[in-house]
């Protein structure tokens, strides 16, 4: 004998909730400042990196040239990433809430 699980209902709706729990508003601001520690320390990387790239370019080093443009590389897609991960999340939700 197979045994079927019950049916789900299909009306239910959970959105996220600002003023749930305790610490809300101040856990906002520490990921606000997280993004924001992270934007800088991607353009301090970006810097360091084609400072490196000119050193490795101009003393015909290509072994630290090649580490230089792949420094700025991982700078400027952490910068993106950091930037745009509220877009990225907001969006993967609205996605997940289509389903």
């Amino acid at each position: 004998m197979l045994y079927r699980a019950p049916l789900l209902p299909y009306d239910i709706t959970i959105s996220p909730n600002s003023n749930g729990l305790p610490g809300i508003g101040q856990l906002r601001d520490v990921v606000g400042a997280a993004m924001t520690v992270g934007l800088i320390l991607a353009v301090l990387a970006l810097i360091i990196s084609a400072i490196v790239w000119a050193l490795g370019a101009n003393s015909s080093n290509p072994h630290l040239a090649g580490r230089g443009k792949v420094g700025v590389l991982v700078g400027l897609g952490a910068a993106i990433i950091t930037g745009a991960s509220v877009t990225l999340v907001n969006f993967f939700w609205n996605v997940g809430q289509s389903v």
